[in-house]
């Protein structure tokens, strides 16, 4: 199973907070504290895998849990909306799986869908499968196909989060539908494990780009944040979110911090949505141009 299990190191998992408009306020006074809250509202991330461009909308919320002795422990949740990946999944399957090789394995996948299957994912695969050989005949060399066919897998895939920071899928197959050899190799053969990995390392690459989080994560939050739990949740619809819980722990004076990057991050935010529309109205008092 060792073999099997996708890794991908979480260790830029919170960078999307520093490019998103994070409602953010200076720290309030001790006895209001556990009402704090950060608010991510969502945005699209650009992801490309293997040349297949998608897009990852991800939100969440920082809030206020506990207060006490000059620490402050914040929940984390963080939603990955991975819509647009269930809806190219085919493609982006089609460029890690799909290989032709004359006198080898001919893989060609014919069409894929990812749903919910909460707290898991399920990805149902349909494929034409060829082995071919190389023979010799008078000299010359020519293919000779040894099997053949139309095979259907069922793949779930369940995240974990270990050490919080390394987020695991483990993969484990389904339902196999394929007759004789294909359905053997389907099933426990090195095609199903082939299958297996590769289906759990695009999804995790997918992933990993759509959620590359920490490398701008304000200063006064970097050191100081973890995951514990990832799950997948349907979103309604049939569509699939991944679902990343965790907390931060910072002092009194590390919120005030936090809470002044992060206003100076929506500011600069705001000003460069407004030049990009060709319009500014400047607050009230600046002086002209």
């Amino acid at each position: 199973m060792k073999d099997s299990v996708g890794k991908v190191c979480l260790s830029a998992i919170f960078s999307l907070l520093a490019i998103l408009p994070l409602a953010a306020s200076p720290a309030p006074p001790a006895a209001k504290v556990q009402q704090l809250t950060f608010k991510i509202p969502p945005v699209k991330i650009p992801v490309d895998i293997a040349n297949q461009p998608i897009a990852v909308t991800a939100s969440g919320v920082i809030s206020m849990v506990k207060a006490e002795r000059g620490e402050n422990r914040f929940s984390l949740e963080l939603v990955a909306e991975l819509s647009d990946l269930q809806r190219n999944i085919t493609e982006v399957l089609r460029s890690q799986l799909d290989r032709s090789d004359r006198c080898g394995e001919r893989i060609a996948i014919q069409n894929a869908t990812l749903t919910p299957l909460a707290p898991a994912s399920l990805l149902l695969t349909r494929l034409h499968f060829e082995r071919w050989t190389c023979v010799k005949v008078f000299g010359k060399e020519r293919p000779n196909k040894l099997l053949g066919g139309n095979g259907t897998i069922e793949v779930k895939l369940t995240p974990a989060v270990e050490d919080g920071s390394t987020l695991r899928l483990a993969p484990e197959i389904g339902r196999v539908e394929a007759q004789g050899p294909l359905g053997e190799l389907l099933r426990s053969g090195s095609l199903g494990a082939a299958l297996r990995e590769k289906i759990t390392r695009a999804l995790l690459s997918a992933m990993q780009k759509g959620t590359n989080f920490k490398a701008t994560l304000p200063p006064a939050a970097q050191d100081y944040a973890s995951i514990q739990n990832a799950r997948f949740e349907d979103a309604g619809a049939g569509d699939l979110n991944v679902v990343l819980d965790g907390e931060i722990l910072i002092s009194n004076d590390q919120i005030k911090v936090l809470a002044s990057q992060l206003k100076e991050r929506l500011s600069s935010r705001t000003l460069s949505q407004h030049a990009s529309q060709g319009s500014y109205d400047p607050p009230p008092g600046t002086p002209p141009r």
